[in-house]
């Protein structure tokens, strides 16, 4: 399967190749669902937190005495149904989110992803991007000129701290470096633009 790769100036340059290695896997959805609920689940991190009627402080009297009051017997004033008692199965921030999946499965389900989107021709290339300036109105204008209808993730083989510069202020605008591709942002973004040579260094990297 090939794809365009564009200049600066947003025409189409030349055609890659992209490597089976990575791009010529069969779509598995369970398999992707179950990579994307992994790290969407390893991402979260509970801030609220309840107190049980253990840890609430008080309760150390009786609120009544046990028998001739013709109501229910009590123990402790902490039991949830009272108020400012201790709360039942309310959310803690010791709470452990995090799912495990082997290696290979991880691997697995982001060639699916990425074969996706070879499939569904939302992947091109970028030969590179230059600015002297580093003005984000520039990159907006070289993005204007490239196949992108919603948002873009791009992909680059080092840090490129002069383009996550340019693009910082532009929402609909991601960069990564190709060690860093995951299955949350291959469904987020709607297309995918390998700048330079992230492609080889993908497949250094993931596919060995």
């Amino acid at each position: 399967m090939k794809i365009k790769v564009y200049n600066q100036k947003g025409e189409a340059s030349k055609e890659i190749t992209l490597p089976k290695e990575i791009f010529g896997h069969e779509f598995s959805e369970a398999l992707v669902h179950q990579a994307l609920m992994r790290q969407l689940s390893n991402k979260r991190s509970p801030i609220a937190h309840t107190l049980t009627k253990g840890e609430v402080r008080g309760g150390g009297r009786k609120p009544f005495r046990q028998k001739g009051t013709g109501r229910a017997r009590q123990g402790s004033t902490t039991n949830p149904i009272y108020p400012g008692g201790g709360v039942a199965f309310g959310p803690r921030n010791d709470r452990n989110f995090q799912k495990n999946m082997p290696k290979k499965m991880r691997r697995k389900a982001l060639f699916c992803a990425l074969s996706l989107k070879a499939t569904e021709k939302a992947i091109f290339g970028l030969d590179s991007y230059k600015d002297k300036e580093l003005k984000t109105k520039n990159f907006a204008d070289t993005l204007a000129k490239l196949p992108v209808e919603r948002n873009l993730l791009l992909v680059t083989s080092e840090k490129d701290e002069n383009l996550k510069r340019v693009t910082s202020n532009l929402q609909n605008v991601k960069v990564i470096t190709a060690g860093y591709l995951n299955i949350h942002d291959l469904v987020k973004y709607r297309k995918v633009c390998f700048v330079g040579d992230s492609i080889q260094k993908a497949q250094e990297i993931f596919a060995k």
